[in-house]
């Protein structure tokens, strides 16, 4: 069984309020995207490609996969202009002998090893499957006009994280018939977010859940990095 793991790491980030990529942002002396690579690098994935923007590639390539020694990393590749179209570019660049794929977000730090495992015991039994927590809060369906309209069963409800684990060719499939149908999409007003649903766009395949943790966040606002200091501090104190 050969897995790979693609972790995304061309994004801008407008809403960190930065200059810097927030994937490249520092987390205690470190590139937010190294914990991301690490996270892989000691799990039993086989093997790591780096999706990037064009510019970043030869920085990414010296001041961290060569810099922290990051054996895993087989290949880095510049990613296009929609987090989809960077998920096609690592998908295009996995072997085609590849039998599951990871699809991890480069600033998401803490996806650890258990959550890493978990994954892949569950994708070799359900094909497809999503890290995700059940929401602590009660959601609200809103209409156009804001005044709420319906309640979802919170037990129902769940924040979806990454990594999203699948096998190779249902997904590879999927984001191919993602591409062909892309303009139609456009103008049906219908906006891919995640992996998982281009799963369930293109493929009868069910997605199933598979629990992560509620430290696993994405670093979007500077208030998320703070948080993520947080978090290391907890974990230096809980490993003495």
């Amino acid at each position: 069984m050969k897995t790979t793991a693609i972790v995304l790491a061309a994004g801008q980030g407008k809403r960190m309020g930065s200059d810097v990529a927030k994937q490249f942002l520092l987390l205690d002396e470190k590139p937010v995207l190294y914990y991301s690579l690490k996270n892989f690098e000691e799990s039993s994935v086989d093997e790591i490609i780096l999706v990037t923007g064009e510019d970043m590639r030869e920085y990414c390539k010296e001041h961290i996969v060569e810099k922290y020694h990051f054996k895993k990393v087989k290949k880095i590749v510049t990613g296009g202009k929609e987090r989809y179209h960077s998920v096609a570019c690592g998908l295009f660049a996995t072997d085609t002998d590849c039998d599951y794929v990871f699809i991890h977000d480069g600033a998401r730090p803490f996806a650890t090893s258990s959550i890493i495992e978990r994954g892949m015991e569950a994708v070799q039994k359900y094909k497809a499957c999503v890290i995700g927590m059940p929401v602590k809060d009660t959601i609200k369906i809103s209409d156009a006009d804001g005044f709420g309209v319906s309640t979802p069963k919170r037990s129902q409800v769940w924040m979806i994280q990454t990594p999203q684990i699948f096998e190779f060719q249902l997904i590879k499939d999927a984001y191919e018939k993602l591409l062909q149908n892309e303009e139609q999409l456009i103008k049906d007003g219908i906006a891919v977010t995640d992996d998982a649903m281009v799963a369930e766009l293109f493929t009868d395949q069910k997605v199933k859940f598979v629990e992560g943790s509620y430290q696993n966040i994405k670093l979007t606002t500077p208030e998320d990095l703070e948080i993520a200091q947080l978090f290391l501090r907890q974990e230096k104190v809980s490993t003495k």
